[in-house]
């Protein structure tokens, strides 16, 4: 069966079907669920301003984060160019919005140049500074880099919900189910101000960390749930 799903996989017609699919029920999701917005006012003033900005979420998290952006800039999502990458980004195109193709962190100096362009030209970028393959919940040093180069601010986010789905993947992904309650969060910025100086960015990476561990937190207990990331594990 996997050797047949991955032969499917590699036919254009399969991922169009699959992702337009997706797309239609994270749409579906989106429109059945009661969402609450907290925290708006760490982002409205760079919505009103058209200022762009880094979007920081955890890759466990990418699932409703399109639905985050309530902005009429442009918003292009950081995309690994591995075949799951495909596939979300084709997902993400069905939704609307654009990608970079590229990791942040692992071999991206492309990526990471385009997105950096990409801010140059008054548009945001989403980034899962976890991805494309983890450690999960630990945020690598090459967003703080493209924020710096790009002279930006990052706004960490996250969204949970009370019907989902966790699964058993190395992100923890959050597959969330139609007609419950949700909450949209938004941390404090990390200021371009604070990291513009190259001896901070290991300071910056590990607030960074911390704020969007705080946020996922917070999130699964408004909606009832025990948080995923415990205390215990947060900083080994």
């Amino acid at each position: 069966m996997k050797r047949l799903l991955k032969k499917w996989l590699r036919t254009d017609g399969f991922v169009n079907f699959v992702t337009w699919l997706g797309a239609k029920y994270t749409y579906f999701v989106f429109k059945t669920t009661k969402w609450q917005f907290v925290g708006e006012e760490n982002i409205k003033p760079y919505w009103q301003d058209n200022k762009p900005l880094i979007g920081a979420f955890w890759h466990g998290r990418m699932a409703m984060m399109c639905y985050s952006w309530k902005s009429k800039q442009d918003f292009y999502l950081m995309i690994s160019a591995h075949r799951d990458g495909r596939l979300i980004s084709k997902l993400i195109d069905n939704l609307g919005f654009k990608t970079i193709t590229g990791s942040s962190s692992r071999g991206g100096s492309e990526a990471m140049r385009s997105a950096i362009t990409t801010i140059k030209n008054k548009s945001s970028v989403g980034i899962t500074p976890d991805g494309p393959r983890g450690p999960c919940y630990k945020a690598h040093d090459g967003i703080i880099s493209i924020a710096r180069l790009a002279q930006v601010d990052i706004i960490p986010a996250t969204f949970s919900c009370t019907k989902r789905k966790i699964a058993k993947s190395w992100d923890k992904l959050i597959f969330p189910l139609p007609f419950g309650k949700g909450v949209i969060m938004y941390g404090k910025p990390i200021k371009y101000e604070e990291i513009k100086d190259k001896d901070k960015v290991e300071e910056a990476r590990f607030e960074l960390e911390k704020r969007l561990i705080d946020l996922c937190n917070e999130s699964d207990k408004m909606c009832g749930h025990t948080p995923i990331i415990q205390q215990s594990d947060q900083y080994k």
